[in-house]
């Protein structure tokens, strides 16, 4: 089992309607069969709109399973945040990208100046 499937509440991709029924059995580890009887058993029994109603909003508020599992905790943690708030997530990449984009100019600067052509001149000769 992957990492993404051993941790969080995810909707399947690959599920029938929605993939909550799919995303719950992975979660609990049950089989799909049983998740989707026990989804129409209270269908049945509660009426149309409650198991409808009920249904929506578990697929509203489950994140969409991953379109590829996750290496590591960080990896996780960042499509955690992402699905969360992407507001957030995009001003971090923003400033993760203007740092290296910093550092870039820097190496830059350096070895495109005037001194470091006449070092790489004097170490070779």
């Amino acid at each position: 089992m992957s990492y993404s499937q051993r941790r969080g509440l995810y909707r399947s991709r690959s599920g029938a309607i929605l993939g909550v029924c799919k995303g719950l059995a992975r979660y609990f580890d049950f089989s799909v069969f049983w998740v989707r009887f026990i989804a129409v058993m209270v269908l049945l029994l509660s009426g149309l709109w409650p198991a409808v109603g009920i249904y929506l909003i578990a697929a509203l508020m489950m994140k969409p399973e991953p379109l590829r599992s996750f290496a590591n905790q960080d990896e996780q943690d960042f499509y955690d945040t992402y699905m969360d708030s992407r507001r957030r997530t995009a001003r971090q990449l923003r400033r993760r990208y203007e740092n290296l984009d910093r550092r870039i100019r820097r190496m830059e600067d350096r070895v495109t100046s005037r001194e470091y052509d006449w070092e790489s001149r004097m170490s070779s000769g």
